[in-house]
């Protein structure tokens, strides 16, 4: 079986973050796997106590240099992350070989974003957001349930994966028979995105015999008010695997 043999450019380019791009559109076309914007968050508490998670990449952002996911402001990485504002992504792809990591500075997307991408979900996932208080003890899977029902009671959709007949009696009409795609759930204040500056950028690729191609990118970068920053020029060098 031959092995595969792909390394990084050389020499290493200016810009990591359109390689890591380029590699999280061609892991989407690859389909070897079912969510291939799978990246592992880490975050610390207070007490510098870390812990990780699993998010959704949304998006990589080249210019200026940051990537976004979302989720629920108060949910453990949500408070994690607004009271200690970094945190470190791993985004491994086994099948395609390939790994990127970046660390740096985190803010809240602006709420226009968040908003946007809100609006693009799918309506149980809207419902979903309103009906979880994420991360908080709840007693019985019968007490979640029925947070979701009061949701789909107060925006007038159907209740998730509920028979037909079911269906919410505030319901009628072409939101009725379109399963509520024409019913707003608006975005609660809670739940929102954060955008993770790249202040390092780390790529590998797997090698034979373990011998991997492996590079680090770093640079300044200094907030501004409008809770952007003004970047510096990335500095690259190769390390050893």
């Amino acid at each position: 079986m031959r092995y595969h043999t792909e390394l990084l450019p050389d020499p290493l380019p200016a810009e990591p973050l359109i390689i890591a791009g380029r590699w999280l559109e061609e892991a989407y076309k690859a389909a070897q796997q079912p969510n291939p914007n799978a990246m592992v968050v880490a975050s610390v508490d207070a007490d510098g106590q870390p812990s990780a998670r699993v998010v959704l990449c949304k998006d990589i952002v080249p210019t200026p240099g940051y990537l976004v996911f979302y989720t629920n402001y108060q949910s453990r990485k949500g408070r994690q992350l607004t009271q200690q504002p970094r945190a470190a992504v791993v985004m491994h792809w086994d099948a395609l070989h390939r790994q990127v990591r970046i660390e740096g500075p985190v803010v809240k997307t602006p709420e226009a974003d968040s908003d946007k991408y809100f609006a693009s979900r799918a309506w149980q996932s809207r419902l979903g957001a309103w009906a979880s208080q994420q991360s908080e003890p709840i007693g019985s899977r019968a007490d979640l349930q029925a947070a979701v029902v009061a949701a789909a009671k107060r925006f007038g959709t159907p209740v998730p994966d509920a028979p037909v007949d079911s269906l919410s009696p505030n319901l009628d009409g072409p939101a009725r028979s379109a399963g509520a795609q024409e019913v707003v759930v608006p975005r609660p204040p809670n739940w929102g995105g954060f955008r993770i500056w790249a202040e390092s950028v780390e790529l590998w690729v797997e090698g034979e015999a373990r011998i991997h191609d492996r590079a680090r990118w770093t640079r300044t970068l200094k907030k501004k008010a409008d809770g952007t920053f003004d970047t510096g020029p990335w500095t690259s060098t190769r390390l050893q695997p």
